[in-house]
């Protein structure tokens, strides 16, 4: 059988990933800068002749507007494409849409699982979802076992769908904590990192198990920047 393999990318730049606003489950398009990264990545993904059986997003405008850029570039506007809320990204409540450092540098370090002098660096995913529940004033933050759920749920039913069609690859696009956490649940050894916005993480599927094959790959984005490039000259 064909290995089942999921290429999931990390949404465009956004407004509020550029002045560093935390954007949960608010919203923001894609800016300028944002859609040339995702068109770059578009053509890097087409001449690398990666051929694509199915395409998912999160139901939010982000990552649909992105999937709509890459389907465009690549060639494949017909594929199958189907919105998930499950790969959504994480919730933070109250605290939805304001700045990072707000959240990060400011009000999680008060919350119990920062005591004893750790940083954001030595917090388990499952921590920090517990500090947003502990702050979160309008109680919209998911607590940390509805959270892995959703998000291992989500992926897991992607790679099933595409397994039972005779496996192939599907391209997914989601979200920064979102992908990250994904992968935390594949191995709990993964080391937190940045997932860049057009980055590509790529896992396999078998046997009821994920496998890690690639971790935030700019390799796709640099490649069409390049041919952008030779084009201009």
């Amino acid at each position: 059988m064909v290995k089942t393999r999921l290429y999931i990318a990390r949404h465009g730049k956004t407004m509020f990933n550029t002045i560093g606003r935390a954007q949960g489950w608010s919203d923001t398009p894609l800016t300028k800068e944002g859609e040339a990264g995702i068109r770059e990545l578009g053509l890097g993904l087409k001449a690398a002749d990666i051929s694509f059986k199915a395409a998912f997003s999160s139901d939010s405008g982000r990552t649909i507007q992105t999937m709509g850029i890459i389907l465009e570039e690549t060639g494949y506007q017909d594929l199958p494409y189907t919105y998930d809320k499950r790969i959504r990204e994480w919730c933070f409540g109250s605290l939805d849409g304001g700045y990072d450092g707000e959240l990060f540098q400011g009000v999680l370090p008060r919350t119990k699982a920062f005591q004893d002098g750790r940083d954001l660096e030595d917090i388990s995913y499952e921590e920090i979802a517990n500090s947003i529940v502990e702050v979160d004033t309008a109680n919209w933050a998911e607590p940390w076992e509805i959270l892995r759920h959703r998000i291992y749920s989500g992926f897991e039913d992607m790679a099933k769908s595409i397994q039972a069609s005779g496996g192939g690859n599907a391209i997914v696009v989601s979200h920064g904590m979102t992908i990250g956490t994904f992968l935390w649940l594949i191995d709990h050894h993964q080391k937190k990192q940045m997932i860049e916005n057009g980055s590509v993480t790529v896992v396999t599927y078998e046997d009821g198990q994920f496998t890690i094959e690639a971790v935030a790959d700019l390799s796709y984005r640099l490649k069409g920047r390049e041919m952008l490039e030779k084009k201009h000259d």
